[in-house]
């Protein structure tokens, strides 16, 4: 049976840390759909088409790997999805407490396991709001996206 995950995120913009658990997550998935989800907490900027085609770019060439947008409920389009898990990135401590509520709710509430990756040393620094800060000054952040 294929085991499906689905990461979430608003992706604004995709960076190199993300990129690094899709590709690390596909050694314990068989296929991860990238959701682009609508968080009314985060700054849309962006818009989602554009975010979908960019992301889709740095796949096209893994057929294991999906990008979708979505709304709603996470775990509950990770359900419908097919997905046995949420996968989920974490740089540091304040990421894995919030990241922990979430996935006992969505555990509790819909029955969905939630898979965490601690991000490699060399992108725990990066967020997406950190590049967006960081673009908005008129700095390069080429190096920080796939």
């Amino acid at each position: 049976m294929e085991k499906t995950a689905v990461f979430p995120g608003t992706f604004n913009p995709f960076t190199i840390g993300h990129q690094s658990i899709v590709e690390r997550g596909l050694a314990i998935f068989d296929r991860i759909i990238i959701a682009i989800g609508n968080n009314a907490n985060k700054p849309a900027g962006r818009d989602f088409v554009k975010r979908f085609r960019d992301i889709k770019k740095v796949f096209e060439d893994n057929p294991a790997v999906e990008v979708t947008v979505y709304s709603g409920l996470t775990a509950q389009f990770a359900k419908n999805a097919g997905a046995c898990a949420i996968l989920r990135g974490v740089r540091n401590i304040s990421d894995f407490e919030y990241e922990r509520n979430l996935a006992d709710v969505n555990k509790k509430v819909l029955g969905i396991e939630t898979v965490f990756l601690l991000s490699l040393p060399e992108h725990s620094y990066i967020s997406s709001s950190m590049v967006r800060e960081l673009e908005d000054n008129g700095h390069d952040i080429s190096h920080l996206l796939p």
